[in-house]
């Protein structure tokens, strides 16, 4: 009904979602949008007869398109009924402030241009100036990994399928702002229907850029937003570019209806200290502004009418954190022993030099996790074998002979494709074709790779992990090529070899597995949603995709036993091991290596000194017995605090 009224109109007309568009007229792109109940939707029209088209169609939508609907009430008379909101923690701590409604004004975008030879000056120097804001941005970055988020916007200005998308438009008379918008939300558009959570995440990215160059074509000045002191904003979803440029003197947290927990908003929310949660119901965008709200990103919680005890509870536990992170920084180098003389070595998960060198100044033992991808992703051609092994053998120097570096072979698939890499769309990517899976299927990038990796041999105690594996077929099969390879380089040693545990097969058969491996490692991030059957980015799942569930710490329980009847170490280098909450299980089921984030091993060095391994065990075996995470995290609450009281904060 919606696209037949449309074509009543001369005007060239489109339905906005979000960041997506359809043509109005197309009945197929409508339906691509996926719209459902809920949604808000936008109609625009340029030609001689847009504000009619407009007017009719937005009517028309109202009315239900000749379905019977519900009464909707206008945005200003919402009424939150709830005191509670519940989201996903994107960024963990706690702020007590205002609400502040963040809108992005919308952008009146001319259609047609003057002349093509104008229109492509335009479009030239808004993607020549976005570059050199990029670039200072990048310099600007607190950390590698932030650093990163913005090279891989500077590599979306030099796409060439986006750029041949806008010059085409170009070519029929489109104006560069038209012509860029339309390019970038398309891209976007494919990137959102793809039922990916993380090319969701990465539609957000590119509707950054998009904006960026849009309104440097347009000539807009991006003028800083004016914020009341103790901030906690409120938005449909940030962007990447806004959260860097956020005044944390002023904005003490934010709260996004979209977004995941992995998102690059939720990086640099962490890399700010800026307590953050995502996936929230819509009714927060009807909160009023100044409206005071206590915000609880550990638990996900925003409350809407805060009493004075959760307040000062709050506030009371975030000044002895900070006491506690500025004792804990101070004793990194010290190990992470119990209080009965049991040692757990805690190593960094990496994707560069700078985050290795990083961790090395907060007390890290090791590289438990180094993500080769960083290598591959983000570009438009395969890292020569020179600059792999080039990058392996800086990190394993930096390291030095006396520290484990371990190295998981290329962890790109369905989920994360690489441009150079041809790869079939797949149904259900975390279910296709992607780690071990992919790196067999086309042996010689495997091959490749581990020649990079062994000529970092000698500098670190080098150990090569495979991912994804879930047939022991596969590891012997990725043994005989590493063993060919080493050959032809005259190694007469091998490298330690393992496997990371994060399909739930491979756990079960750890027993199968274990006399074959020098070692595990658990990815707890993949093993909770493979084992619970739930998207750990599914913001309605993403609270019960939790990896403290009974079933997955059984998992890493039998994993542990296999592997210690067989002399062999299990680590845990998901995200569970940087939960401190976490450390006492972990310790208790037999783990014996925690690799986590960069940032939090001082914590978790700290939380380990903290505990005696005899009641970890105590408290393993129970929780074991359980029937939920949030029975599990409330046992270990319980737990960890009767051990603080016995660790007092003392502010020196």
């Amino acid at each position: 009904v919606f696209a037949q009224a449309a074509k009543g109109f001369k005007a060239s007309i489109y339905l906005h979602k979000q960041t997506q568009s359809a043509n109005a007229k197309s009945l197929v792109a409508i339906m691509a949008l996926q719209t459902v109940k809920g949604d808000t939707l936008q109609v625009s029209a340029a030609g001689e007869d847009a504000e009619a088209a407009i007017k009719a169609l937005v009517a028309l939508l109202a009315q239900g398109c000749g379905e019977a609907v519900a009464t909707v009430a206008e945005p200003a008379a919402t009424v939150l009924s709830a005191t509670l909101l519940k989201g996903v923690c994107a960024s963990p701590g706690s702020a007590f402030g205002q609400v502040v409604q963040v809108i992005e004004p919308e952008l009146a975008i001319p259609e047609h241009g003057t002349d093509e030879a104008t229109e492509r000056a335009a479009l030239a120097r808004g993607l020549l100036a976005a570059t050199e804001a990029l670039r200072t941005l990048q310099d600007k970055a607190c950390g590698s990994a932030q650093a990163e988020i913005f090279r891989a916007h500077q590599e979306l200005l030099e796409d060439p399928t986006l750029l041949e998308q806008a010059h085409s438009l170009l070519a029929d008379g489109k104006s560069a702002a038209f012509a860029w918008n339309r390019a970038t939300l398309a891209t976007a558009k494919l990137f959102q229907g793809a039922g990916n959570a993380l090319l969701a995440e990465r539609a957000a990215d590119l509707a950054d850029v998009g904006q960026r160059v849009l309104k440097l074509i347009l000539r807009i000045q991006d003028s800083a937003w004016d914020l009341p002191e103790r901030a906690i904003l409120i938005a449909e979803q940030l962007t990447p570019s806004q959260t860097a440029s956020l005044d944390t003197r002023k904005v003490l947290g934010f709260v996004t209806v979209g977004g995941g927990a992995t998102s690059h908003v939720a990086i640099l929310a962490r890399a700010l200290g800026l307590p953050a949660i995502c996936g929230v119901s819509a009714d927060v965008l009807g909160l009023a502004n100044g409206k005071q709200v206590l915000l609880d990103a550990d638990k996900g919680d925003l409350h809407l009418e805060p009493n004075l005890a959760e307040i000062e509870h709050l506030e009371a536990a975030r000044k002895q954190q900070a006491l506690r992170h500025q004792r804990d920084v101070a004793q990194a180098s010290l190990p992470a022993t119990t209080r009965d003389g049991h040692h757990v070595e805690v190593t960094a998960n990496v994707a560069s030099l700078q985050e290795v060198e990083h961790a090395l100044t907060l007390g890290g033992e090791g590289v438990g996790l180094l993500r080769s991808e960083f290598l591959y992703l983000d570009r438009h051609r395969a890292p020569s074998p020179e600059e792999q092994a080039g990058t392996y053998t800086a990190i394993a120097r930096a390291l030095g002979s006396e520290r484990n570096l371990v190295v998981r072979t290329l962890d790109v698939g369905g989920d994360k494709p690489l441009a150079y890499v041809p790869m079939d769309a797949e149904t259900n990517p975390f279910l296709g074709l992607r780690g071990i899976r992919l790196c067999l299927e086309r042996p010689e990038l495997l091959r490749e790779q581990f020649r990079a990796i062994l000529a970092s041999a000698g500098f670190a105690r080098l150990h090569i992990m495979l991912p994804m594996v879930s047939l022991l077929s596969e590891l012997h099969l990725a043994r005989k090529i590493l063993e060919e390879e080493a050959l032809a380089l005259k190694l007469t040693e091998l490298p330690k070899l393992g496997i990371m545990i994060e399909v739930p097969s491979a756990a079960l058969m750890a027993d199968v597995f274990a006399p074959h491996v020098d070692f595990f490692s658990i990815g707890t991030n993949d093993l909770t949603q493979y084992t619970l059957a739930m998207d750990r980015d599914h913001p309605r799942l993403a609270s019960q995709a939790d990896s403290f569930h009974p079933a997955v710490l059984r998992l890493i329980a039998t994993t542990v036993k296999a592997a210690h009847a067989h002399g062999k170490w299990v680590g845990v280098c998901g995200a569970l091991a940087s939960e401190a909450l976490a450390v006492p299980v972990l310790i208790g089921l037999g783990v014996d290596e925690l690799s986590v984030s960069v940032p939090l091993i001082p914590t978790i060095k700290a939380t380990v000194r903290e505990l005696d391994l005899a009641d970890c065990q105590i408290i393993a075996r129970q929780v074991l017995g359980l029937e939920e995470a949030s029975q599990v995290r409330e046992a270990l609450r319980q737990y960890h605090a009767a051990t603080v009281e016995t660790s007092p904060v003392v502010e020196h």
